[in-house]
């Protein structure tokens, strides 16, 4: 995979999470919810002194190395925080501005400064420190018709390479998912990107304006959600809504349709026996939640990293956009 979750030289990951133990079974697990510094320290994301250093090439003249200064370019490095060596992150511009992880946590506190209860959830490094992610718990949830519960977290994201913006997102996640997955409307306006060359703490307000459009898309969430709900999903629609998820060609090879097969099994026994679909069972918000369950927790994996991996970084949302949109009426 060519994302993952950093794992150190001594053999811990770079991850934490507040209570609940993640689908990978990796990283920190707190007894107690976490503040900005606490969930830094858990995650083994604090004090790595991101900065960017000059970039030179080294050329073979007659034999003998000579520097070649690449003027326009900077190296971003890191501090491992296991060996305290130098790490090389990545190359960016001269008008790069390096934001720290410790700032991307600072950044989620401020949004939410005057909302109480609030508290950070997860945070984790991907690519060996090239990605790093921090999602805060929100205390309001939503109750799709008082009888399935989602709440609500603030997912910030950044890169140390170049390859992303600081960027927060709201979304709403149902409580036995992947805490960072986006929601259902990939495109919601419940988003802010802040860019690298300038001033991340001059637009907090900016950010905080924009993300009071979250309540508004909430609003419409739930009650695309509450129609689902409300409307019955037999078992030959979900059968051909899952055909559409994952279609399969008739010239596909025995092993693909034998493992269509198997996917369908798992997915029918999600939407009719399993527990998490008890109060919403016959629904076409159970179908949704049962395809969401499948792609975060059943889905074949070699085991249980590159599952997260795919959760995290692969086309798991695409899948799950794909569903909501063949599901919702």
């Amino acid at each position: 995979m060519p994302h993952e979750l950093e794992t150190y030289t001594d053999g811990t990951t770079a991850f934490a999470s507040a209570r609940l133990s993640a689908w990978h079974q990796l990283g920190t697990v707190t007894q107690e919810t976490m503040k900005a510094e606490k969930i830094m320290t858990a995650a083994r994301l604090g004090d790595w002194g991101v900065r960017t250093i000059r970039t030179v090439g080294i050329d073979i003249v007659n034999g003998v190395e000579v520097q070649v200064p690449a003027d326009d370019k900077r190296m971003t490095v890191r501090r491992n925080p296991v060996t305290g060596q130098t790490e090389y992150l990545g190359i960016v511009g001269t008008d790069y501005t390096v934001v720290q992880n410790e700032q991307c946590a600072e950044m989620l506190d401020r949004l939410v400064d005057q909302v109480g209860g609030a508290h950070f959830e997860t945070a984790g490094s991907l690519r060996r420190g090239k990605s790093v992610f921090v999602t805060m718990k929100l205390p309001d949830a939503m109750e799709i018709a008082g009888v399935d519960r989602l709440d609500l977290y603030l997912i910030g994201t950044t890169s140390h390479d170049g390859s992303a913006a600081l960027r927060v997102d709201a979304s709403p996640i149902r409580v036995v998912c992947a805490n960072t997955e986006r929601a259902a409307f990939q495109h919601a306006v419940g988003h802010y990107t802040f860019r690298h060359t300038s001033n991340v703490n001059s637009q907090i307000s900016q950010a905080r304006e924009a993300l009071g459009l979250m309540w508004t898309y909430m609003e419409t969430f739930e009650a695309a959600a509450e129609r689902m709900l409300n409307a019955e999903l037999t078992i030959r629609e979900f059968e051909n809504v899952v055909a559409q998820v994952w279609p399969v060609k008739d010239t596909a090879s025995e092993q693909a349709k034998n493992n269509a097969k198997q996917r369908l099994g798992t997915l029918k026994y999600l939407i009719r026996e399993a527990d998490t679909q008890k109060a919403i069972t016959g629904s076409r918000w159970a179908g949704y939640q049962a395809i969401t369950e499948y792609l975060d927790h059943y889905q074949p994996a070699k085991n249980d990293l590159v599952r997260a991996n795919r959760v995290l970084t692969g086309n798991t949302g695409d899948l799950k956009v794909a569903a909501f949109d063949l599901l919702k009426i």
